[in-house]
């Protein structure tokens, strides 16, 4: 056997999953929250997160585990041990291959015990000559077919209650073996090869290749975090299938398997420059499942829609990017039905979350404004809040440009109108003279903490006054480690190193307080926090959150709105850069 040479940039499987884009499932040791089984498992995402299959490299003919050495790249994963190697690469987004030599190789179920209700059946079917798994934990099958190689072994077939299950495939007198894992549903043909193993890995580096040409044609060796971003979002994508309406980006393809209602729209911005379609499939997902009072969704995934709770509505901040990030603009259908979804959203906050006589908005429970146990919330829950007010100022103002464009003058001045009250109670209701308060919706009674998300009305960039503006970003400053924007101000005593929004750093916050402080006039600290951001990613990837004194990836460690963030920062800085050097000289009459 050949091997392989790897191509593309080198990650840890313990950090990132290996997979591809479109597909539901991935390789990896990570079976669920936290939790890292010694072999690499197939994992599926549909109906949650199933380790199904367990992948064993095993010594020849003493069918021991074989200690092995793992190395991934984008479109090929291989273990190695000495001479032995085992390689898998996609076929297909529901198909992958299986080569090897010097090392047996098992294909077991994860489960070892099958109940009526749980676990995986397993048996021969004679008519696609092939190893068949039935899961009900993903209601789908897993297909094994040897291709070249034979059976060293087979156990659990048709067995119930507690045993082992799976197939040990060998090499012959040619020293490989080679065999097929497909995850379908109730039936196919059997499976035939339609290219040689080579083959298919160049096909699959060709297709990550051309992904991160199209997000990524700006990347340089001032960027080198930008192809690996860039292969965390395309494997985390997965095909329409089931809940998930169109091709959808998951947060990630360990335990944060969903697509949340505000998470989409930073993944979203990273993909619209080179992959319009795409970024567009992003930002109307949730969208597809807005009830009937305008609420979008807390989330979606393949077989569960939440509605226990929403997201913060940033998402006119989000489309008024995203329209000037498009290559072409939308058109009348398009900006008909985006305008038509973001007046209903809109609407939900204006109604359904405003007392009697209130002029502001409030949030039910920190988790509907994606920053679930920010220290804001500890005197209470159901609180009106600054950051809440100033996203739906700038989502007026995006439904006021929308219906300009849709020549709905009366309609565009409403939302102006609209906007200017929601503003000026912002700043009469909440802004204490130095700092923005929350509000409790029933008693009135009001107080301030040491969390950032008192400061994301900075988000408003232009429309706050700019006293106000420059009082802010004194405030986020103190916010500001060598890593980048705390979450807490970590000379709090609420201060937690893992405490997720009491403390670590977090990707949403930082881009939306990087485009306001720019938008607001300051572009320096901008620029400084957008520098620290993306160094944090470049040394170390793309968590959910980081450790913002030590700069530590925390949490679910494959997180694509990080991936989609750094992306976002490090595209914006380039061409920032690249206007500066390219600009004119400027008139220097004191030179002439």
């Amino acid at each position: 056997m050949t091997a392989a040479s790897p191509s593309g940039p080198a990650f840890s499987v313990h950090d990132i999953p290996f997979s591809a884009y479109g597909s539901w499932f991935d390789i990896s040791p990570v079976v669920a929250e936290k939790t890292y089984a010694d072999d690499l498992h197939l994992v599926s995402h549909q109906n949650g997160m199933h380790g199904v299959l367990r992948l064993v490299p095993l010594v020849p003919a003493r069918g021991e585990r074989a200690e092995t050495r793992v190395e991934a790249t984008p479109g090929l994963l291989r273990w190695a041990a000495g001479r032995g190697r085992v390689e898998l690469a996609y076929e297909s987004p529901d198909t992958v291959r299986l080569r090897g030599s010097g090392l047996d190789f098992g294909v077991f179920a994860a489960a070892r015990t099958l109940t009526p209700f749980s676990g995986t059946y397993f048996f021969h079917d004679p008519a696609a000559h092939a190893h068949v798994f039935t899961s009900y934990e993903t209601g789908r099958r897993y297909r094994v077919t040897v291709l070249s190689g034979s059976l060293a072994d087979t156990a659990g077939d048709q067995a119930l209650g507690g045993s082992d299950r799976g197939v040990t495939v060998t090499a012959r007198e040619d020293g490989v073996w080679e065999l097929a894992i497909e995850e379908l549903g109730t039936a196919r043909p059997p499976y035939v090869p339609t290219a040689a193993f080579d083959d298919i890995v160049a096909a699959a580096r060709e297709a990550f290749a051309d992904f991160v040409d199209a997000v990524a044609p700006w990347r340089s060796p001032a960027t080198p975090a930008a192809e690996l971003a860039a292969y965390v979002v395309w494997s985390a994508t997965v095909a329409a299938k089931g809940l998930v309406t169109r091709p959808g980006v998951l947060m990630s393809k360990h335990w944060m398997d969903k697509v949340w209602s505000w998470d989409h729209c930073f993944n979203a911005l990273a993909l619209a420059p080179g992959a319009p379609a795409l970024a567009w499939d992003q930002f109307l997902l949730p969208f597809d499942h807005q009830d009937d009072s305008g609420a979008l969704p807390d989330s979606v995934t393949h077989s569960e829609v939440l509605h226990n709770f929403v997201k913060p509505p940033i998402h006119g901040w989000a489309l008024g990017r995203l329209r000037r990030s498009l290559p072409a603009p939308l058109d009348p259908a398009e900006l008909t039905e985006v305008y038509e979804r973001l007046e209903r959203w809109t609407g939900f906050w204006l109604t359904a979350r405003r007392a009697p006589g209130a002029g502001l908005p409030y949030y039910q429970h920190g988790n509907d404004s994606g920053w679930d146990n920010a220290t804001t919330f500890d005197p209470g829950r159901v609180v009106v809040t600054a950051d809440l007010a100033a996203f739906l100022v700038l989502q007026l103002h995006e439904l006021a440009a929308l219906a300009a464009e849709l020549d709905r003058p009366d309609e565009a001045d409403r939302w102006t109108a609209v906007a200017g009250e929601i503003r000026t109670a912002l700043l009469d209701q909440l802004w204490s003279g130095d700092r923005f308060v929350a509000r409790s919706a029933g008693t009135g009674e009001s107080w301030s903490s040491a969390s950032l998300l008192d400061l994301m009305p900075i988000a408003l960039g232009e429309h706050l006054p700019a006293e106000i503006g420059s009082t802010l970003a004194d405030h986020i400053k103190a916010h500001l480690t060598p890593y980048g924007l705390a979450t807490e101000r970590p000379d709090s005593p609420h201060y937690l190193a893992d405490g997720y929004w009491r403390g670590p750093i977090w990707a949403p916050a930082t881009v939306l307080i990087e485009d306001g402080l720019r938008r607001a006039g300051h572009q320096r600290l901008a620029d400084d926090i957008s520098a620290r951001f993306r160094t944090l990613c470049e040394t170390h990837g793309f968590a959910e959150n980081f450790d913002a004194l030590t700069g530590t990836g925390l949490r679910d460690r494959a997180y694509t709105w990080t991936a989609s963030s750094y992306l976002l920062l490090a595209r914006d800085h380039h061409l920032r850069e690249d206007v500066r050097f390219t600009a004119p000289a400027p008139d220097r009459p004191w030179e002439r």
